[in-house]
């Protein structure tokens, strides 16, 4: 078993005498594996862990992905399946000991008094029916309403978690609902019963900054109407800061530290604590800082660091930029009718300028929809843009021809956000570098095998692995392995669309070490498409700020951050979550507006907008009535 460091008393939060809501005692959680001669046997995934959780507090459970956190939240639910866990210990709720309890009576307590949310809301909420039912069906099951009545406190439950419209929206699918908005039906629906506790599972990982924002305020008003606990799992260490009174670090299995929220931050004892903290990105930590700057790299095992260092100095400005966009236009028709007449468009990218030279890194920031993703598609014409002109090392990309752009493709390449998605999982990852060398004819099979082992060493594998498939690595692994593909061909621009945001933290700080230390060494020029302000603080020389298929804002890095003159820029960097656990108790100004949607009549004319020159490079789109109470 690890030791756990202990940052500070555990019960700030509580007042004397109080009992604890939730007792977990030396639980331990196995899993059953199979090997290939069909043996069984156990594999150890928590390991004895113990903690309490006070009235009113909030517990944060904090690890990497396969730390165990998820796991004990499940074993506490009884939500594992008996044959194939082995959980032991105790988890005292209600002067119960919930591992004894029979699966009818843990029924009972699920949705009643311990209520959960789980990370991914689409995949949470059944497709087929509407979410009126689905949360009408936990009222009528728990407190035996009628439908009628169920209905009408579901209206109130949303209402509370501020879906707007809340009754006319009963009958409305999953996807009729933006991802923020499925999160709010979640919570709604785990309030439904005044649960006792509420274990919150990732419940703002896959979201937006500043839908991130709004569900963690909402949770916290919630919390304090109705004096609930709250344990909240995340590998995201601003968002502990900004909701936790008590914090316990996770590490393969182990409790490796634990202690209130202000000590873990403050003195953080354990090699891995400080790792998970010096990889948190703080936003304004560049302020005064010129270039981009590596991370801090912490050895988890005796919690030395290196210190960061800005990159040289790689930005080429002679000559013409690599990149020119001017005017790129991409829309997409939608259809409706026996005829498959076009009754609307999605103006996905509106009228978009930009320009990136050899050696920099343009980020492209945005909220999902913005057109972030779409706009880096059209440069390399995966998507065929509508009109405008892309220019690349002085050819225009859409008069290539198809085969033209096959081969423009080896000086332009792309990184996709799921390197697992982008990997072909029946095709070994040294077949899958060697694919577009030997593809585009720049070498033999013995080329591509040396070009492959360079690859990997390149991106700090070993050549060895290129005989393993994509799923024998880890989720960092993987997007190096993506990393190496791009390089396969010497390309002179990459597209690194939101290529660390499905990382953990100190996974996230390695890449993007590496895709510095590689531009520092290749002269690359990344279009670097993200929503994490504080990631592309770090990375970035120049910034484009988009929002609806338009940019609002761009300039250089450093007059961005400084001086964001765009409410919607305001915006964003408000919502970034702050890594300081004494401004939990302040009230943020979080919006809870929703991004509006791009899609548009048939005959809507876009509107011209101009710009204003701030600065030297830093153009503010002009903006109308729609932001006059955000300016």
């Amino acid at each position: 078993m690890a030791s756990i460091s202990a940052a500070a008393p555990v019960s700030a939060q509580v007042a004397p005498g109080s009992a604890p809501v939730l007792s977990v005692a030396n639980l331990n959680v196995a899993f059953q594996t199979i090997d290939h001669s069909g043996r069984i046997g156990w594999t150890p995934v928590v390991n004895d862990v113990s903690f309490d959780i006070g009235p009113r507090e909030t517990l944060a459970v904090v690890g990497e992905s396969g730390s165990g956190k998820s796991v004990t939240s499940l074993a506490i639910m009884g939500l594992l399946q008996r044959k194939q866990a082995r959980v032991s210990g105790q988890v005292m709720f209600g002067g119960r000991d919930l591992l004894k309890l029979p699966d009818d009576k843990m029924r009972t307590i699920r949705g009643n008094e311990i209520a959960m949310i789980f990370q991914e809301p689409m995949t949470s909420l059944n497709p087929v029916y509407s979410i009126g039912e689905q949360v009408s069906e936990v009222l009528i099951e728990h407190k035996g309403m009628t439908r009628e009545a169920a209905d009408n406190e579901t209206v109130r439950l949303f209402e509370r978690v501020r879906i707007p419209a809340a009754r006319s929206r009963l009958k409305d699918f999953p996807h009729n609902f933006s991802g923020g908005m499925r999160q709010r039906v979640l919570i709604a629906m785990a309030l439904a019963c005044n649960p006792k506790l509420l274990i919150a599972d990732e419940p703002t990982t896959a979201l937006d900054v500043t839908i991130q924002a709004q569900i963690v305020e909402l949770i916290k008003e919630l919390q304090a109407e109705q004096g609930m606990s709250v344990m909240f799992i995340t590998h995201d260490m601003g968002v502990v800061a900004e909701i936790a009174d008590k914090t316990i670090v996770m590490y393969k299995g182990n409790a490796v530290e634990k202690g209130t929220t202000d000590a873990i931050f403050a003195h953080q004892q354990n090699p891995y604590t400080k790792a998970l903290l010096s990889a948190v990105p703080r936003l304004g930590s560049m302020t005064g800082i010129e270039r981009p700057m590596r991370f801090a790299v912490v050895d988890k095992k005796t919690g030395l660091s290196d210190v960061p260092t800005q990159t040289p100095d790689t930005v080429s400005r002679v000559g013409a930029p690599l990149l020119q966009v001017t005017n790129l236009v991409k829309r997409f028709d939608i259809h409706s009718g026996m005829m498959r007449k076009v009754v609307a468009r999605v103006h996905a990218v509106e009228n978009i300028s930009f320009d990136l030279r050899v050696g920099e890194t343009l980020a492209l920031v945005g909220e999902s929809g913005c057109g972030k993703s779409t706009t880096g598609q059209s440069i390399l014409r995966l998507q065929e843009p509508n009109g405008g002109k892309i220019m690349f090392d002085g050819k225009d990309l859409r008069t290539l021809s198809g085969q033209e752009m096959r081969d423009m493709r080896t000086e332009i390449q792309m990184i996709f956000q799921d390197p697992y998605a982008s990997l072909n999982p029946r095709i070994k990852v040294g077949d899958a570098l060697a694919e577009p060398i030997l593809t585009h004819k720049l070498g033999d099979r013995r080329f591509a095998r040396d070009k492959v082992a360079e690859l990997m060493q390149q991106v700090g594998l070993t050549p060895e692995m290129a005989n393993r498939f994509p799923h024998e690595f880890s989720g960092g692994q993987r997007q190096r392995i993506s990393i190496a593909r791009a390089l396969a061909l010497n390309p002179k621009l990459i597209v690194a669309d939101e290529a660390v945001s499905a990382l953990d933290v100190s996974i996230k700080a390695q890449v993007v070490n590496l895709l510095l230390d590689l531009q520092a060494k290749l002269k690359l020029a990344y279009l670097f498409i993200s929503h994490d302000m504080a990631v592309v603080e770090r990375v970035s020389h120049r910034v484009a700020i988009m929002y609806l298929g338009e940019i609002v804002e761009i300039g250089p890095r450093a007059e961005i951050f400084a001086n964001p003159q765009h409410p919607y820029t305001r915006r964003l960097m408000a919502a970034v979550p702050i890594p300081e656990p004494a401004r939990r108790h302040i009230k943020r100004p979080v919006s809870n507006d929703e991004i509006k949607s791009p899609v548009r009549p048939p005959d809507y004319v876009p509107v011209q907008r101009g710009f204003t020159e701030v600065s030297p490079g830093h153009l503010v789109q002009a903006f109308g009535e729609e932001w006059a109470k955000s300016a």
